[in-house]
């Protein structure tokens, strides 16, 4: 028996982080964790459901959410905490990180990301492809950062808020809980909580 490690998520970001964790961990029998897409097999790597990795031979187990959404890696982190089976993260060999750097558990962080300086960073964090967040930034829980966002010095990310490719974060803002900020925005001013802003510079997106 051995370690064995379950991506949860055999979809487009699963496929993207599973190499990361394979790097990571060369001992360890990787799989899929997919509940909708089990039982099948992509890129060299068996998918199973929830239940049947609970139940493979297994010195120790531990779990990488490679889900997109943070509201569904919430919930399936606390499937994991229910099961006792602890999260860990990805990490690509080319990240740089700085000083003073605080990550919590089961973060993903895609090639060529950058985290600067005295940054705190809360549980399951995505940051994907050439994203970057700059020096004195507080980052909450299940935050999402698509390819190529922008964060810059003193910016406050709420729990669940959600950064889309090549947006913008100007100094000093506060993104809400569970806002999104669209692909390519660009934001000069707070952003309240629960909303979506679009554009440059960015504005609330009034879906009436």
């Amino acid at each position: 028996m051995t370690h064995l490690i379950g991506v949860y998520g055999a979809s487009g970001c699963g496929r993207g982080i599973m190499p990361l964790v394979r790097a990571e961990h060369p001992g360890a029998t990787l799989v899929f964790i997919d509940d909708g897409q089990a039982p099948g097999s992509v890129n060299g790597h068996a998918i199973t459901d929830w239940a049947g990795f609970l139940q493979r031979p297994a010195r120790q187990r531990s779990v990488c959410l490679a889900i997109a959404s943070g509201r569904v890696r919430e919930t399936l982190a606390g499937k994991c905490d229910a099961a006792g089976v602890p999260l860990i993260g990805a990490r690509a060999a080319s990240v740089v990180e700085m000083d003073e750097v605080q990550i919590g558990e089961g973060a993903c962080l895609s090639p060529f990301v950058t985290l600067t300086s005295n940054i705190r960073i809360g549980r399951a964090f995505h940051a994907n492809l050439y994203s970057y967040i700059e020096h004195d930034c507080t980052v909450g829980d299940f935050v999402t950062l698509a390819p190529g966002a922008k964060v810059n010095g003193n910016v406050t990310l709420g729990d669940h808020s959600y950064i889309g490719s090549n947006a913008v974060i100007r100094q000093g803002l506060t993104i809400g809980h569970a806002a999104v900020v669209g692909m390519g925005a660009v934001v000069t001013r707070d952003v309240p909580p629960g909303v979506t802003v679009v554009g440059n510079p960015a504005r609330i997106l009034n879906k009436g």
